[in-house]
C-alpha cells in the first residue's frame, strides 16, 4: 500500500507537466531507440553476411597455387593428378572438384552474355551445397569424354533466353557449341555480393581442353564430411599435396588453403565488433539522456521545496520523499524506454520495407529497457537524495 502511494504521487507529478516530463525523456527515448536499431542493423548484416557465405559452401577448403613474390605470377601446379591423389587419401573429405573459371562473352538464344564459366567435377554441386532445378547435372563419363554440355544459373537462362526453356537448345563459348542439359536452383549473391547465378558450369576436361587450352587447375575445392574435422582435413590436405609436389614436410607449400569455416568466423567477428562498437556510441546518448534526468529533478526539487516541507511536517519519513522522487526519476526513464522500443520497431519496419537488413534481438530490447533504469535510478539518486536533505523548516520558509 505504501509503495503504491507513492507511485500515485509520482505519476500525478509527472503528468502535472506532460509536456515538460516527455522533453525529459526524449534523451532516453533517442538513447534507447538508437541502441536497438544499431544492434538491429548490425545483426542483421552479420546474419546476411553470414548466409551468403555459407551459400558458398560450409565445410569447404579452397585450395589455390602459391605466388612466387609480391608482383610475380604465380606457378600454378595444381593437376588432375592432385584431385586424384587427394580422393583416394584423404580420411575427411566428402567431396573434391577441380576447378577452371574464365569469363567468357556467351551467344544463346537471340541474346549473347557475359559471364562467368566454370569447369568442375560432378562433385562441385555437393561441395557448393547447389541443386539442380531442371534437367540434370554432367556425369564422370561426360568428364572423361569430354562432352559439350552445360548447366546455367538462373540469371544467364533470364539473360540469353527469357521466359523459354533453355533444356536442349545450344549455346555458344567463344567457338565451342554447347547442348544445355540442366538450370540451378537461385542461389542469390555471394560472400562478396557478386552474383552466384551469373554462372555456367561445364565438364571439367571440356574446359580445358576446349575452353580454356590448359593442363592446371585454377584451384581445387574440397568439402569436408563434418564441420569439426575441418583443422584436420586442412593438415591432412596439405600434407598430402606437398608428397604429390614433391616438397618437405618441413618447407613451405607453393600452394594456399583457405577454410570456409575459418572466413566464415572471422567475418562474423568482425561484425560483431562493429555491432557492438555502434551500439556503444548509440549508448552514449542514454547517458546524456540521463544527465537531462537528473537536470530536470534538481530543477523539480527546488520548484516543489514547500510541497516537500509541508509533508515533512505532517509526517512524511525522509525515505518517502527519496523514495517519491527515485521513483519519478524511474518512471520517466522506463516511459522514455518504451517510448524509445516502440519507435525502433517504427524504424525497423521502414528500413525492411527498403531491403536493408534489420534484426530485432529480444535479449537486447530487455537490457536496454533495464539499462534505461538504471540511468533513471543513477542520475536521480543525487536530485531525491537532495529532497530528502531538507530541513522542514527550512522548506517551509522556502518562497
Amino acid at each position: 500500500m505504501y509503495v503504491f502511494k507513492l507511485l500515485k504521487f509520482a505519476l500525478q507529478n509527472i503528468f502535472r507537466n506532460r509536456m515538460r516530463s516527455l522533453l525529459t525523456s526524449l534523451g532516453i527515448i533517442i538513447g534507447v531507440c538508437s541502441v536497438i536499431v544499431m544492434v538491429a542493423i548490425g545483426q542483421g548484416s552479420q546474419n546476411m553476411i553470414e548466409a551468403q557465405l555459407e551459400s558458398m559452401g560450409t565445410n569447404m577448403l579452397m585450395i589455390y597455387s602459391m605466388r612466387r613474390g609480391p608482383g610475380q605470377r604465380s606457378i600454378n601446379r595444381l593437376t588432375k593428378n592432385d584431385i586424384e591423389k587427394i580422393r583416394n587419401e584423404s580420411s575427411y573429405i566428402q567431396a573434391v572438384s577441380g576447378i577452371v573459371q574464365r569469363s567468357y562473352t556467351v551467344v544463346g538464344g537471340e541474346s549473347n552474355w557475359s559471364t562467368r564459366v566454370v569447369g568442375a567435377n560432378p562433385d562441385y554441386l555437393t561441395i557448393r551445397s547447389w541443386n539442380v532445378e531442371s534437367g540434370n547435372f554432367f556425369d564422370e563419363e561426360d568428364i572423361a569424354s569430354r562432352n559439350r554440355v552445360a548447366v546455367l544459373g538462373k540469371t544467364v537462362v533470364k539473360n540469353l533466353f527469357g521466359n523459354d526453356d533453355p533444356i536442349g537448345q545450344s549455346i555458344r563459348i567463344r567457338t565451342t557449341h554447347f547442348r544445355v542439359i540442366g538450370v540451378l536452383e537461385s542461389v542469390g549473391a555471394g560472400g562478396m555480393g557478386d552474383d552466384q547465378d551469373d554462372v555456367i558450369i561445364v565438364p571439367l576436361d571440356t574446359a580445358m581442353a576446349r575452353l580454356n587450352k590448359t593442363r592446371s587447375l585454377d584451384s581445387i575445392y574440397i568439402s569436408v564430411i563434418r564441420k569439426e574435422y575441418m583443422s584436420n582435413a586442412q593438415r591432412e590436405a596439405e600434407a598430402i599435396l606437398k608428397e604429390s609436389h614433391g616438397i618437405r614436410a618441413s618447407d613451405d607449400p607453393d600452394f594456399e588453403i583457405m577454410n570456409m569455416a575459418d572466413i566464415i568466423a572471422a567475418a562474423s567477428a568482425t561484425s560483431q565488433t562493429l555491432t557492438n562498437l555502434l551500439a556503444a556510441i548509440a549508448g552514449v546518448s542514454l547517458l546524456v539522456g540521463g544527465i537531462g534526468i537528473m537536470n530536470i529533478m534538481l530543477v523539480s526539487v527546488t520548484e516543489r521545496t514547500r510541497e516537500i516541507g509541508i509533508r515533512m511536517s505532517v509526517g512524511a519519513r525522509r525515505s518517502d520523499i527519496l523514495m517519491q522522487f527515485l521513483l519519478e526519476s524511474l518512471i520517466l526513464s522506463l516511459m522514455g524506454g518504451i517510448i524509445g522500443i516502440l519507435l525502433a520497431f517504427g524504424i525497423g519496419s521502414l528500413l525492411s520495407l527498403t531491403g536493408m537488413p534489420f534484426a530485432m534481438n529480444p535479449i537486447i530490447i530487455l537490457i536496454a529497457v533495464i539499462f534505461a533504469g538504471l540511468v533513471g535510478i543513477f542520475f536521480g539518486f543525487y536530485p531525491a537524495r537532495k529532497a530528502a536533505g531538507l530541513y522542514p523548516i527550512d522548506a517551509l520558509r522556502y518562497e
